[in-house]
């Protein structure tokens, strides 16, 4: 077994204000998983034109990030990024691309075959080509001793009840936000959420732990990772709650931020980390990604150290 670690789903051009960027968050998933030295690799499709050649371009130049794309009739996604005043990103995202066609093929097959750890989303969910080799590479994996996250990113308008619980019945690890929680506890009629004030400085678990404890327990998760932005992070289990605040740091962007978060949490676990370290260690690495520009940046040597100490 090669112990993959996949990102599996969109890849695309976040078309920024300063530029376009590599992007789509599986696609930045295996690339920050990657800069551990670990066997990141991409599984997506891209068009047969210039964009396609571009994103095999700089995938083949990024260091440790293996890819496979399949190259299929429609054309290569693009995200048109507009950034608000304190950096967070909106999303015009293109219908009709490559990552909605990716074909379920032999070599598709085969790296399902050897994965350790996959994660995928919600978004190349929404057409039935992409939804079905979702499907049939989770149910491909070695069952026992891995892990399948669910980063759920909903997006627009492009989910529904029916998809997202059954990539939940598929997944082991689910990784959501407090508004993705509010909007998926109404639509999996989990109850209500405690009112929130605004003006609180830190979230606290009552707010959430009701619902998070129902989706442990309902769709059988090893660990829900719930992100509150600037108020803090949560990780849970059946029996534990890891609590780590957000640092304060000068965002350039938070494009990535969140997929760097996934990566290192992942990469952290599977160097045998306990939950609230490789907690840690995610957080610090989302805070170091929201200092610089784009979804990829180079990590510094003492982040990546701390996965392999």
């Amino acid at each position: 077994m090669k112990n993959y670690i996949v990102g599996l789903g969109e890849i695309l051009f976040d078309c920024l204000p300063d530029g376009k960027k590599l992007g789509g968050a599986p696609a930045n998933f295996a690339y920050h998983v990657s800069q551990f030295g670990l066997n990141g690799i991409v599984v997506s499709a891209i068009g047969n034109d210039d964009n396609g050649e571009e994103i095999k371009e700089i995938l083949s130049n990024t260091p440790s990030l293996e890819y496979h794309l399949e190259q299929v009739a429609e054309p290569t996604g693009t995200v048109q990024v507009t950034l608000s005043g304190n950096g967070i990103p909106q999303y015009d995202i293109c219908l009709g691309v490559a990552y909605d066609n990716i074909p379920w093929t032999p070599g598709i097959e085969e790296i399902a075959k050897n994965t350790r750890v996959v994660c995928f989303g919600l978004l190349a969910q929404r057409t039935a080509v992409s939804r079905n080799t979702i499907y049939k590479f989770l149910d491909t994996m070695p069952q026992l001793g891995t892990l399948k996250v669910f980063d759920i990113n909903l997006r627009q308008n492009w989910y529904s009840k029916e998809v997202i619980e059954e990539s939940l019945n598929r997944c082991n690890v689910l990784k959501i936000n407090d508004e993705e929680i509010i909007k998926v506890s109404k639509l999996l009629d989990l109850g209500e959420i405690t009112d929130v004030d605004p003006n609180e400085t830190l979230l606290q678990p009552v707010h959430f732990e009701d619902q998070v404890r129902d989706l442990i327990r309902i769709y059988d998760l090893q660990m829900v990772v719930l992100t509150c932005g600037a108020f803090g992070s949560y990780v849970m289990t059946i029996d534990k709650l890891s609590f780590q605040p957000t640092p304060k740091v000068q965002v350039a962007d938070t494009v990535g931020a969140g997929d760097s978060f996934t990566g290192s949490f992942s990469a952290a676990i599977l160097a045998g980390k306990s939950i609230e370290e490789a907690h840690k260690i995610g957080v610090d690495v989302s805070a170091f990604v929201c200092t610089q520009a784009g979804a990829m940046p180079q990590y510094p040597k003492e982040l990546v150290e701390r996965v392999r100490e």
